[in-house]
């Protein structure tokens, strides 16, 4: 399951968007998901990411659905710092 973090935009910073976002993305793919499928969060196209917003949207995945989570295009300062912070890759 590829989910492109930029459509919920570029910014990305608070807790309650974060919680937003997930909820919004979670209607999409509910019905959608295995047990066995990957989420792959792609961060393409991100200018900002705060730990709070990633936060959210990450333990939503995980709380809702428990599968494997992988991130790519992750290059982006702000990014990196975010998921090293939230997630100790």
């Amino acid at each position: 399951m590829n989910i492109r973090i930029s459509d919920f935009g570029d910014f990305l910073v608070s807790r309650p968007a974060g919680k937003e976002a997930f909820m919004g993305a979670k209607a999409y793919i509910l019905n959608s998901v295995s047990p066995d499928d990957v989420f792959i969060l792609d961060f393409s196209g991100v200018k900002v990411l705060a730990p709070s917003w990633v936060d959210e949207f990450i333990s939503g995945i995980t709380d809702t659905f428990s599968n494997k989570i992988e991130f790519v295009n992750t290059d982006n300062p702000s990014v990196n710092a975010s998921l090293h912070t939230v997630t100790i890759q």
